[in-house]
């Protein structure tokens, strides 16, 4: 499968007729969604918001989540905020293993690398009665 990149748009060639094209800002969806569900990431970080509005056309300019994809090769830098008590290291390194794989599952291209650069530590909001 021969990928090349076009205007911020992964062109993926196929045996079957016709083409598959996928935004850089899907890549980078996939990435906020999966790290937002990992266990001890901060909801403020997980972009879950920011990557619906994005898909139905509202973008923020603060982008918590960067992608570059050329060659079919993606490496993704991305922002995210842990909550109090977790281990930031380990909660990192399942944030990276869970976007490799989501974004590989559901795209087909290679990730060379993912960069998690943590801002900042969420305190858990106590319950309310």
């Amino acid at each position: 499968m021969a990928n090349e990149k076009n205007n911020n748009r992964t062109l993926l060639s196929t045996d079957i007729e016709g083409e598959v094209k996928i935004a850089d800002d899907v890549v980078a969806a996939i990435a906020a969604i999966a790290a937002g569900e990992v266990e001890g990431v901060g909801s403020s970080s997980g972009n879950l918001g920011d990557a619906i509005m994005a898909y139905v056309g509202v973008k923020k300019n603060d982008k918590r989540v960067k992608v570059d994809v050329a060659e079919g090769i993606v490496h993704v830098e991305m922002t995210i905020t842990v909550c109090y008590g977790y281990n930031i290291p380990e909660v990192s390194r399942m944030v990276q293993e869970r976007v490799k794989s989501s974004i590989e599952n559901m795209t087909g291209l290679s990730v060379a690398d993912i960069n998690v650069r943590v801002s900042g530590i969420e305190m858990e909001k106590e319950d309310e009665e």
